[in-house]
Parts: C-alpha cells; sequence; structure tokens
C-alpha cells in the first residue's frame, strides 16, 4: 500500500514540479523583455490613493516614496476613516498643494473600513485625473513606480493594471524570511499571461472604466477590494495586465504567530473570492507533501531504492524558488546586497514553507472570521459581510 501511494503521489509531484519549472522559464522571459524594454512614457493624469491607519514602521517614508513619484500630473490622496488617527499627525507637515488627507468617516454599512476610506478618495479626486491609481501604506514605491503601473492602461483591451510586492525583512530573523519565501509563491505567478488578480497595493484603472465596470458598487458589502476589482473588470469583458515596473517593497518582521495569523487571512480571504484557484492550491500543495511523507516513509523502512525519487518530488520546487530570487534580483538591482545575502532561503527553504502553506490552507478550510486592522470581519461571501462592531 504504501509504494503505492508513493508511486503515486510521487508521479503527480514530479509533474507538477516540472510544470512549475516551465511557468518559471516563462515568468523569467516575460519580465526580461519588459524591464529590458525600458521605462514607459504614457503618463495621462492620474490620482494615487493610498489608505492608511495607525502608525506602523516606515509610514512616513513609504508615504513619501508615493509623493516623489517621477510622474508629470498626479495628486497624491492619502485617505483615513478619523482624523484623530494617530498617524494623521505624523503626515501632515509634509502635506502640500499635490497631496490631500481625505477623512472618509465610518463608511458604507458592513463594507470594509479599508473600501470605505478608497470610495471616500475616489469620490473627492480632482476632475481631470483619467486614472485612478491604488496603494498599500505599507509599502515603497521606487520612483517610476506610477508610470510603470499606468502604462498598460494604454491598450483599450486593458481594464487594469497592476504591480506585487517583494518582502525584504530588516533583519535576517528566520519567521520575516519566511514571511518573503511564502509570498515570493504568489509573485511567482505574476509575469507570464494574465495575473491571478490585481493586487490592492498596486492597482490602477482608467476612471471611465472604474465607472463603466461598477467598481464602487462591487466593492460595497465587500472586505477585498482587489478581488472585487478584479471581478468588475472580468464581468466587464476586460482584461488585467501586469507591469514589472509596478513592483514594491515591503519590510518590517514578524513573529511565528504574527506570520500565521497574517497567512491565514490571506488564504481566508482567497477562499471567500476565487474559491478555484484557492482549490487547486490546496490540491497542488496536499500532493508535494504526500510525496514527501511516503518518501520519508519508504526511506525509513530502509527502501533507499526510493531516494532519487523522493529528491525528485521536491528538488524541482526548490529550483523554482531560486528562479523567483533570480527574477527579483532583475525587479530589485539594488538590493543585490541583500539577496547576496539572504538569497539562499528562496531554494533551500521551499521544502519546509511547502509544509506552513498547506498548515495554512488547511487553518483557512472553514474559517470566515477574520481580523485586519483593528477591524473584526465575518465573510459570509464575496459581496456580503458582516462587520462586529
Amino acid at each position: 500500500m504504501l509504494l503505492a501511494l508513493f508511486c503515486l503521489f510521487s508521479a503527480a509531484a514530479i509533474a507538477l514540479g516540472v510544470a512549475s519549472l516551465h511557468s518559471g522559464q516563462r515568468q523569467w522571459n516575460a519580465i526580461r523583455s519588459q524591464v529590458q524594454a525600458g521605462p514607459p512614457l504614457w503618463t495621462p493624469p492620474a490620482t494615487l490613493i493610498v489608505p492608511i491607519k495607525g502608525l506602523e514602521p516606515g509610514l512616513v517614508d513609504n508615504l513619501r516614496s508615493l509623493l516623489e513619484q517621477d510622474y508629470p500630473d498626479y495628486e497624491l490622496l492619502i485617505a483615513v476613516r478619523d482624523s484623530a488617527d494617530p498617524a494623521v499627525a505624523q503626515i501632515k507637515p509634509w502635506l502640500n498643494s499635490r497631496a490631500r488627507l481625505v477623512v472618509a468617516g465610518r463608511g458604507p454599512r458592513d463594507t470594509s473600513e479599508k473600501i470605505g476610506n478608497l470610495l471616500a478618495a475616489v469620490s473627492q479626486a480632482r476632475a481631470n485625473s483619467e486614472v485612478f491609481a491604488f496603494a498599500d501604506s505599507d509599502g515603497r514605491a521606487g520612483r517610476g513606480w506610477l508610470r510603470g503601473l499606468i502604462s498598460p492602461l494604454r491598450d483599450p483591451a486593458v481594464g487594469a493594471a497592476t504591480g506585487y510586492r517583494w518582502y525584504f525583512p530588516d533583519r535576517g530573523e528566520f519567521w520575516p524570511l519566511v514571511q518573503s519565501v511564502w509570498n515570493a509563491a504568489i509573485a511567482g505567478t505574476f509575469g507570464a499571461g494574465d495575473p491571478p488578480f490585481a493586487w490592492g497595493g498596486a492597482m490602477a484603472i482608467r476612471r471611465n472604466i472604474f465607472e463603466k465596470a461598477r467598481v464602487a458598487e462591487y466593492w460595497l458589502g465587500s472586505v477585498s477590494d482587489d478581488y472585487q476589482l478584479t471581478r468588475a473588470i472580468r464581468a466587464a469583458g476586460l482584461r488585467i495586465a501586469y507591469s514589472a515596473h509596478a513592483m514594491v517593497e515591503t519590510g518590517g518582521g514578524c513573529s511565528a504567530c504574527e506570520f500565521l495569523e497574517w497567512a491565514v487571512r490571506q488564504l481566508t480571504i482567497a477562499r471567500i473570492y476565487d474559491a478555484r484557484t484557492w482549490w487547486l492550491g490546496l490540491a497542488a500543495h496536499a500532493v508535494y507533501c504526500a510525496a514527501m511523507a511516503t518518501g520519508i516513509a519508504m526511506l525509513a523502512e530502509g527502501r533507499f531504492w526510493a531516494a532519487p525519487v523522493f529528491f525528485l518530488t521536491f528538488v524541482p520546487g526548490m529550483c523554482r524558488g531560486a528562479w523567483r530570487e533570480r527574477v527579483a534580483r532583475l525587479l530589485f538591482p539594488a538590493r543585490k546586497p541583500w539577496f547576496d545575502h539572504h538569497g539562499w532561503v528562496y531554494c533551500w527553504l521551499t521544502p519546509a514553507v511547502t509544509w506552513i502553506w498547506l498548515w495554512v490552507f488547511l487553518a483557512s478550510l472553514f474559517r470566515r472570521r477574520i481580523e485586519w486592522r483593528g477591524n473584526v470581519y465575518e465573510l459570509l461571501g464575496p459581496s456580503q459581510t458582516k462587520v462586529e462592531e
């Protein structure tokens, strides 16, 4: 029985690993082509919106990176629910004619605080902005980020454009590095072909498409701004485009509990808003882990002839991790010293992180209640949320 299971799961894991390596090669080719093409030149008037809540490490520097974009005509709207938020006192001194504070108030009922802030900022955007762009307060953008994010919208078939993030832990501690490796697996899905979704921390949409696709209506009753915008764009028959020039850096640290709570929240949201991709991810990680487990059991029984097959069940995944690191070096050339010191983790921690992925999938399987930035939400459906007061 063990032999049969070992053969079954190993064959499936090896096939998935080979497919992953092929995907990594395609991602590398696509992103390298974008990077070599040089900085985009199309720059319509834009409104850049970033919601904030509370103090967080690097907040002022992150917001300043958004204010200092190499972009000829844009405004920055910083949206907060309450003017008494402690973050407001930090950012007020450098607000100017280009950067404005929007106080949203409570926002729509049973809708996430973030979406309430975004809706308020959209309603106060200047009249001549042709594009809405969105960023998160925990990301730091390069000077060409806004150009890169907006450029794919020049294609009329593109409804929204997106970048993504890469975690650079401030110190080389174990769990922050695990978070970076874990998140890199998602980053690896961007670049080759249409992205799986438009990510809210680097997202842009033409103003007329925002209205035509009824994005604001999709946001009502929801927790997730990015998944719902993705749904609205696809329902309108348009596509989402990824821009390699629109990646952001995220720093900070985390404990084991903080990382696992964050990861479970990410996959709980994914299960509610994109169940098909969630189930495919669960199945893939279950196969990988079952192959490793049965391989270890075979070796424990002294069947050492199975060792080469056992290694083939996870070595392709390690190689895929190395591909992700190679792509990230291309996207963040200034981070070469960091990758020289920590880049090994994307290869060598991959087998362990695969088990963490499985645990997080299982932990999110029946969960609907999440806590996010001090608010508790019960996710009843993509457009049905209960906010616990």
